[in-house]
């Protein structure tokens, strides 16, 4: 007779809850989605918080407003581990964040969802990537090669300057590629992640620094700070000009631009030598779909897979334009294009 009635009074309690959805959603509440919210916030990594990119912030922010019909607050960052959590928890219902950072907040939660990443200049996901580097100061480059070819063995007993360890292309991929490299010696058989985030006379590195974003991490290596740096090639495109070189090729020189912005502002002329380049997976534009409906979600995909925001210049820059942005044409073909959890499996494999 207990069971029955427990039984019953669960069969009631249910039916009780689906009617509050129910009504709820007859009055256009937010019980499952953004169907009832008037602003959707959009969280950005300090890479992209820089006021430099306060144009094309708002210029995307102007995109999910028209797709949805509604309002759009930008929420700035200094700390990767904050955007993560905001994405994850629901207090910001988008996000443009790294790979790693979305694997991240995917383990805290199913409900972040990837919709859609920038191809690559195919038009296509197969050459999606960005470039991750490690990089020294231009005179110090000789101290970092092996006959004509450069190696990172000269990294071992120096300062060196990561971005955050939720970045991908600025920690996970250079540390993943330091332990490939190294793991191979028998000093250094058992190196882990956990070894390369403190320096000391007994570790890896004297010291290790993080700059808190891929611009910080490139200033940490150009005032002195660090011996060497890891940052990727897309957040410091902005500030930094090919001196000499292939782009994205070791031994490439880059310089700092005649009236770049902060941090960079003071620092015009100061060059660095790519010593090491790994391709990276590009980075997603995210939604939490306990926050933001599956209506929304596709308009969102439509929009911005729309020729319209392929042509958009204050989206893809154009080849030889001088503004400041986060993505840029190259070969004429790069959109946005959908993509699913399972891409970045890649980015998942580098923390097993």
């Amino acid at each position: 007779m207990k069971k029955t009635i427990s039984l019953l009074l669960v069969l009631i309690l249910a039916a009780a809850v689906a009617g509050c959805s129910s009504g709820a959603s007859s009055l256009g509440l937010n019980v499952n989605g953004s169907k009832g919210k008037d602003t959707l916030t959009i969280v950005w990594y300090p890479n992209e918080s820089a006021a430099d990119l306060k144009d094309a912030r708002d210029e995307i922010g102007r995109i999910v407003e028209k797709a949805t019909g509604k309002k759009v607050e930008h929420k700035m960052t200094t700390d990767y581990n904050i955007a993560i959590e905001a994405i994850a928890n629901g207090s910001a219902d988008l996000a443009y964040m790294g790979p790693q950072g979305y694997v991240e907040a995917r383990n805290k939660t199913e409900d972040v969802k990837p919709l859609f990443t920038n191809s690559g200049e195919s038009g296509t996901l197969d050459d999606a990537v960005y470039y991750s580097w490690i990089n020294v100061r231009k005179g110090d480059e000789a101290g970092y090669k092996n006959g004509d070819s450069f190696a990172i063995d000269s990294l071992a007993g120096k300062k060196f300057s990561f971005v955050s360890n939720s970045s991908t292309s600025g920690f996970k991929v250079p540390a993943a590629g330091i332990i490939g490299y190294f793991g191979k010696m028998d000093k250094y058989k058992n190196l882990s992640q956990d070894d390369l985030m403190q320096g000391g006379k007994d570790k890896f590195f004297s010291d290790v620094l993080f700059g808190g974003s891929h611009q910080g991490s490139a200033v940490n290596l150009l005032t002195g700070k660090a011996d060497a740096a890891a940052f990727c090639d897309t957040c410091v495109s902005n500030y930094v000009e090919l001196a000499d070189g292939t782009a994205n090729k070791p031994g490439a020189v880059y310089k700092v631009k005649e009236g770049a912005a902060e941090p960079f502002n003071t620092l015009a002329g100061k060059e660095f030598v790519v010593i090491s380049v790994t391709p990276v997976l590009n980075s997603p534009f995210v939604a939490n779909t306990k926050t933001v409906s599956e209506e929304d979600q596709k308009k969102l995909v439509d929009a911005f897979t729309a020729d319209d925001v392929t042509h958009n210049p204050k989206i893809f820059l154009p080849k030889d334009s001088k503004a400041t942005g986060l993505f840029k044409q190259k070969s004429g073909n790069e959109r946005f294009l959908p993509v699913e959890d399972a891409w970045f499996n890649p980015i998942r494999e580098l923390s097993k």
